[in-house]
């Protein structure tokens, strides 16, 4: 039904990654789509939200966020209200689901051993180049190298074509993100996961997990855009229960 991520995560720090699996959206939509910006009915997307947050037993929905590609982290003291503008959040409040949309673009989930802190991170290629995750860690207020990241489904390296000028900001930033970008032909094939690695690994994380998954690849189970075009979106949460 859904990914749980193989990390050592303390007890009381429960995460997930939605596939496809359930919900009532049809056409290019069909499944489980939780995202309202994307063309779908708005009551079935309602419904998939509603159905999600009662499957996991949340007392409080999923904190949504609008997504822009920033490097915006919320610090979630209470549900939120509103929809606001962010690409990550974090919090320390119990059963307050930090929450991103994706269908490409890499969900960073973050804790502490302690399990006193979560964050949910947005990371496409223009926020992990911005520097969200680098955002994201810093408003931990555990030592780094307590924190623990998993790496969610994303478009894997052999399917994510770039630009030379992608590739170029990339390692204008650090030359050892050439690593992770392949020639093909006049663009290059991009790995998100080990760009992902390279900017959690400066910031002193060293306890990776995931990045196993890719979304292009397997479209019985996730969604992606850079294969549909119109297309769902999938979320994966993170939220510390008492």
């Amino acid at each position: 039904m859904w990914i749980t991520p193989d990390w050592p995560a303390p007890e009381n720090v429960k995460a997930i990654s939605t596939t496809r699996s359930g919900g009532i959206s049809l056409g290019p939509y069909a499944g489980l789509n939780l995202g309202d910006h994307v063309g779908d009915e708005p009551a079935a997307v309602a419904h998939n939200r509603q159905w999600l947050q009662q499957q996991l037993g949340l007392v409080h929905a999923p904190a949504w966020l609008s997504q822009t590609h920033s490097t915006r982290v919320l610090d979630l003291h209470e549900p939120l209200t509103q929809i606001p503008n962010a690409d990550a959040s974090v919090t320390r409040e119990t059963g307050i689901a930090c929450t991103v949309m994706t269908a490409d673009c890499l969900p960073v989930l973050l804790c502490d051993r302690q399990g006193t802190q979560v964050g949910a991170v947005h990371a496409g290629w223009r926020g992990l180049a911005d520097g969200i995750l680098e955002e994201t860690v810093r408003t931990f207020s555990a030592e780094v190298d307590q924190i623990l990241a998993w790496l969610g489904p994303a478009i894997g390296p052999a399917a994510f074509e770039v630009g030379g000028e992608v590739r170029a900001q990339f390692l204008a930033d650090d030359p050892a993100a050439e690593a992770a970008f392949q020639p093909k032909g006049e663009k290059w094939l991009a790995d998100l996961y080990q760009l992902a690695r390279l900017r959690l690994q400066r910031q002193g994380v060293t306890q990776i997990f995931g990045g196993t998954e890719c979304t292009y690849a397997d479209p019985a189970r996730f969604y992606s855009y850079r294969r549909d075009g119109v297309t769902g979106r999938q979320a994966s949460l993170i939220w510390l229960s008492h």
